[in-house]
């Protein structure tokens, strides 16, 4: 026939194609509408499509999820022959999971499910046995968390496996646990690492200092004593070569494990008081022969009583102590996870002080959590450099020395303990640096005494435009907007969202605002000072100068990097002014005079016009008093702007 030569050799997979498939590729192999070439890559295509099909239904369900063969072959949970006995049909995934080789690795072999009591043998819940005193809290969550590393919370009355979340629903387990068991779950689900977002997994938790590394090599001897070190992608245990391949395992951590030493023996058995590795926990189990399930064997009579309830032994504490990883912002420990035993005998810690811990968590007094709090806590007192809030951002005892504004001695005093920084900061001459000695804040009318902001003496016509702006600025450019009213201060977007001010003057106070926060050099995109900012002719000169010699008035030139007035030298030293400006401010040139006395119709330096100001008997603020029935004889926008510009 017309397929007799080379089309033959094509018969055999025409099996992948329905009939009417095959009559259709016939017809049109016949016609010469398709060629041989064409019909083999149709063909291949299909049969790809077909095997890839039944390669995907061949799945395998794991602790968390599923599995394919290609993925247990790979691995080499599965071999070769055994794969393609999958592949053809001959084998079934029923038959596969039958194999004790396969599901110790998808399911595990089988962890520590409770404990029996004997001679009654009567069987609990590793969490009912501590509930009834059986066993030491220590123990019961060494027990718990292995469990949760290893698969699942057990049940072992009702053969129930659970997460952690159902486990606390089902109350296998209680509140106090949930978070340490949730921590220890995540050796099966993966951590997440904190710098890429990736699912990483126990031993790369450890390798990043994630997970205390004590505890963790407890964690993994479970997962090895049960099956295999956990893939938290599949949530499958695997075998030593996949392990070391994927990067979950190495050989040193191998070695470590396969001569364990009291470090490596995370666990505690009741009866002998012995420290065991998991693998050593397990041998002295008892298998249930209708479950499967391992239960440890305790003598009736082991049961806790009296005092000895209420305490831990010193290797529970010690385990418990090795398991909570802190992570602590300053000193040598700064960006590592340490564990609250290292902490603890670190030389933060007097012997006292340790023992003291040691004897308060053995008797209950004092939790884990509070612990930890009290160890970071002290540690952050010892090493963080004392600090106070300056104008925007804290300062340090360090930058006040720097700055000149204390002196070596009463720095030293304050390191030593001596003297607090608290104290120090309350100085005048310290307090005028740090928050300024004050602005004008508003206006009291006379002979009412009605006080009023700048921003509403300008709309009720007690102030010009023009004369309210300066004020604002001068506030602006010194610290805050102030609302005298609530004696509030306020950053410049602040006053606007509380309507202390209104639009028409947002955009030119924001200006006068970065003679505190600091300008952007076009340049260098560094922050620089306003008298940089006039050197760079990024303001003009007469604005500056006047916006300058408000800061000087109300307690230095402000350094917009470390948030705080600096003394004059600090400031000609730091290149925020020179002698020659220095001069201009000091002296009370015209050319500094930038402000108007509305009652004098006089020009006048900021440092005059706060002079002739009247301070607030209830809040402390500056007011400049505005006399009513002369508001006529104010001066215009027009004759300030003339008298200002003739300087």
């Amino acid at each position: 026939t017309y397929l007799t030569g080379k089309c033959r050799i094509y018969i055999n997979i025409m099996k992948y194609l329905s009939e009417d498939k095959r009559q259709e590729y016939f017809k049109l192999f016949k016609s010469k509408k398709i060629t041989t070439e064409h019909l083999i890559v149709t063909i291949l295509e299909i049969i790809e499509s077909k095997e890839l099909k039944l390669l995907a239904d061949l799945k395998f369900k794991t602790l968390r999820g599923e599995v394919s063969v290609v993925d247990l072959y790979e691995l080499g949970i599965v071999n070769e022959k055994t794969y393609h006995s999958l592949i053809s049909g001959k084998m079934t995934t029923t038959d596969v999971m039958k194999m004790d080789s396969v599901r110790a690795y998808l399911q595990g072999k089988g962890c520590v499910a409770g404990v029996i009591l004997q001679p009654s043998n009567q069987k609990l819940s590793i969490y009912e046995a501590q509930k009834n005193g059986i066993l030491a809290p220590g123990t019961a969550l060494s027990l718990l968390e292995a469990q949760a590393a290893t698969g699942f919370i057990v049940e072992p009355l009702k053969n129930k496996k659970l997460t952690v979340e159902q486990a606390l629903r089902e109350k296998i387990i209680n509140p106090q646990m949930y978070e340490a068991l949730l921590t220890a779950e995540r050796a099966i689900t993966g951590y997440t690492d904190p710098y890429t977002g990736q699912k990483i997994s126990l031993f790369q938790a450890m390798k990043k200092e994630l997970i205390v590394k004590q505890h963790g090599i407890h964690l993994l001897e479970a997962q090895i004593a049960t099956g295999g070190v956990i893939d938290p992608q599949t949530c499958l245990h695997l075998p030593l070569e996949a392990a070391y391949r994927k990067g979950y395992f190495d050989a040193e951590l191998n070695k470590i494990l396969s001569d364990p030493t009291d470090d490596t023996k995370g666990f505690f058995d009741p009866n002998t008081q012995d420290s065991l590795t998991y693998m050593g926990m397990l041998g002295r189990c008892l298998k249930d022969k209708e479950t499967g399930l391992f239960f440890l064997p305790l003598k009736e009579t082991s049961k806790v009583t009296g005092a000895k309830e209420n305490m831990y032994t010193d290797t529970e504490i010690k385990n418990e102590f090795d398991k909570i990883a802190v992570s602590v912002s300053v000193g040598r420990y700064s960006g590592k996870s340490v564990s609250l035993w290292d902490l603890i005998h670190s030389g933060y810690f007097t012997e006292d002080q340790q023992l003291g811990f040691i004897e308060k968590y053995r008797t209950k007094q004092i939790t884990i959590q509070t612990i930890t709090s009290e160890v970071i806590s002290t540690i952050e007192k010892l090493e963080t450099p004392q600090m106070t809030m300056g104008l925007r951002n804290p300062v340090s005892a360090q930058e006040l020395l720097d700055s000149d504004i204390i002196d070596a001695n009463t720095f030293k005093q304050v390191k030593e303990g001596k003297l607090t920084f608290e104290a120090v900061t309350q100085y005048k001459s310290v307090t005028g640096y740090l928050k300024g000695t004050g602005s004008i804040a508003g206006i009291q009318i006379s002979p009412s005494q009605k006080v009023m902001s700048i921003y509403e003496a300008k709309k009720e016509n007690l102030l010009t435009p023009g004369n309210a702006l300066l004020l604002l600025q001068a506030q602006a450019a010194t610290g805050w907007v102030i609302d005298p009213l609530k004696n509030k201060f306020y950053t410049v977007d602040e006053a606007a969202r509380e309507k202390v001010i209104g639009p028409d003057v947002h955009e030119q106070l924001l200006s006068a605002e970065r003679a505190v926060t600091g300008y952007k050099n076009p340049y260098t995109d560094a922050t620089i000072s306003l008298f940089e900012a006039m050197n760079e002719q990024l303001v003009q000169r007469r604005d500056g100068i006047h916006l300058l010699e408000a800061q000087i008035a109300t307690g230095g030139i402000i350094d917009p990097n470390q948030s705080h007035r600096v003394p004059i030298h600090t400031a000609i030293k730091r290149g925020y002014l020179d002698e020659e400006m220095s001069r201009i401010l000091l002296n009370t040139t015209e050319e500094a005079k930038g402000y108007f006395d509305p009652n004098t119709k006089e020009n006048l330096s900021y440092h005059q016009l706060i002079k002739r100001c009247e301070k607030d008997p209830k809040t402390g603020l500056l007011l400049l008093p505005v006399y009513k029935e002369e508001s006529h004889l104010l001066h215009t926008d027009e004759q300030i702007q003339g008298v200002s510009q003739t300087h």
